[in-house]
């Protein structure tokens, strides 16, 4: 197995992930990107009403929202550009007809409430922008590509939730853009496990490097990762 593919594998069906592993393999999928040169930090969705089990769709992330704890403070040390996501719906839900059709728990998620706030332990700070957004990738409809070219980024770190949703969708989203993609793998959760490791699993495999969180802290804290924007 390649570096940092080991990982789901201890979550899942063990012959199926070896199965998969040795066809991917076989197809030239896998390889690793490794990290660019100018770096950001971009928290998708850890919100209340995903990290409050007393949410409908929520669940207890503490083991997520700690880890993302001490990168957002490993990336705000070394000067990164850091952005947050949170999901939230015009009281109407008018706004988010097609999305609510398919997981109608979200209506829960009212623009401008407490489960639309995100996370005071990882609370943003003064000059680290929150988009509100209806779709599940960070990059639809906000201003998250002109806020990375604008930083001079060339990698993405994706931390947040859920994995098999936004997540994903943000990372896929960011590999088509151009972007090296790094997900720290303690930072970022689903509602359920299997989800979780599959989806880690195959964006490991074909568009981003999930690493372990020591590795990514080592890597936002190496000199080439902050070296100044054009």
């Amino acid at each position: 197995m390649t570096e940092g593919q080991h990982r789901s594998g201890t979550t899942t069906n063990g012959a199926r992930v070896d199965d998969a592993r040795r066809i991917y393999t076989r197809s030239g999928i896998g390889d690793r990107s490794g990290f660019g040169r100018r770096p950001a930090l971009v928290v998708v969705d850890l919100q209340n009403g995903f990290t409050d089990p007393a949410c409908a769709v929520g669940g207890d992330l503490s083991e997520v929202i700690a880890a993302t704890a001490r990168l957002l403070d490993a990336a705000r040390t070394a000067h990164l550009p850091v952005a947050y996501t949170a999901v939230g719906f015009h009281a109407s839900r008018a706004d988010g007809a097609a999305w609510l059709r398919k997981m109608p728990g979200l209506a829960a998620l009212v623009e401008g409430t407490h489960w639309c706030e995100i996370d005071a332990r990882v609370r943003p700070r003064d000059g680290e922008p929150v988009w509100v957004k209806r779709a599940s990738s960070a990059f639809f409809s906000t201003p998250l590509q002109t806020f990375l070219i604008g930083h001079g980024v060339d990698t993405l770190v994706v931390t947040g939730c859920v994995t098999s949703g936004c997540v994903r969708a943000t990372v896929v989203d960011a590999v088509s853009y151009g972007y090296r993609v790094v997900v720290p793998e303690e930072c970022v959760g689903d509602r359920a496990e299997g989800p979780h490791a599959w989806n880690l699993f195959d964006i490991d495999s074909k568009y981003a490097d999930v690493e372990p969180l020591e590795r990514v802290l080592a890597a936002v804290s190496a000199p080439a990762a902050v070296a100044p924007a054009d």
